[in-house]
């Protein structure tokens, strides 16, 4: 499950309990990412308020299946089994399109983009590796590129937010061990007209 010590759902109490209460899916289940936080409940809460706002909020206005694509990819490229498992499954459910499901599928593998994306998302999956790889190669000539190919400077944003979320969750996976034994894979929060609902469903 993890490299370090956890509280499961039925020995917790207190703050952590109601926290799990809030993250929870079906028959008190709770996913091993949000496991790992509980030695620091306090970490936990940063976690879901970062992911609920950052992928699961009504205010954004890019497709929610391409903000689930792009934490597909950084997963990929950061060789997070654990996020792409479980993201993938999320975005499969969006998609309800087993064929492009698949074809989007390979082409994060391979990396040909512009056999199934329109130009500017390919551009905003460039700007994702290159923020996930070499960050500090990042310009403002990538900025304007994608604002040029019909983005606004909130839909930067969001490609922004999405790309930063997904490397620190690959790196709090990677960097415990988290692993998916006992998780019930692509559960989301996907209330996202109400900010402070969790519940993963």
């Amino acid at each position: 499950m993890s490299w370090i010590d956890v509280i499961p759902y039925n020995k917790a109490s207190g703050t952590l309990k109601k926290l799990y209460n809030r993250v929870k899916g079906p028959n008190n289940n709770v996913d091993n990412i949000m496991l790992a936080h509980s030695l620091r409940p306090h970490t936990m809460s940063g976690h879901m308020a970062l992911y609920k706002n950052v992928l699961h909020n009504s205010n954004n206005t890019l497709p929610k299946w391409f903000l689930e694509t792009i934490g597909v990819y950084v997963s990929i490229l950061n060789k997070c089994d654990y996020c792409v498992a479980h993201h993938s499954k999320g975005l499969k459910r969006l998609l309800n399109d087993n064929q492009k499901f698949n074809q989007i599928q390979l082409n994060l593998q391979s990396e040909q983009f512009c056999e199934i994306f329109e130009y500017k998302y390919e551009m905003a999956l460039n700007y994702a590796k290159l923020l996930t790889l070499n960050p500090f190669l990042v310009s403002k000539n990538e900025i304007d590129l994608l604002l040029k190919e019909g983005f606004t400077s909130g839909e930067v944003l969001e490609i922004n937010q999405v790309t930063a979320y997904f490397n620190y969750a690959n790196r709090t996976v990677l960097g415990l061990g988290v692993t998916t034994e006992g998780d019930i894979l692509g559960l989301s929060p996907n209330n996202s007209s109400e900010e402070n609902n969790w519940n993963h469903q």
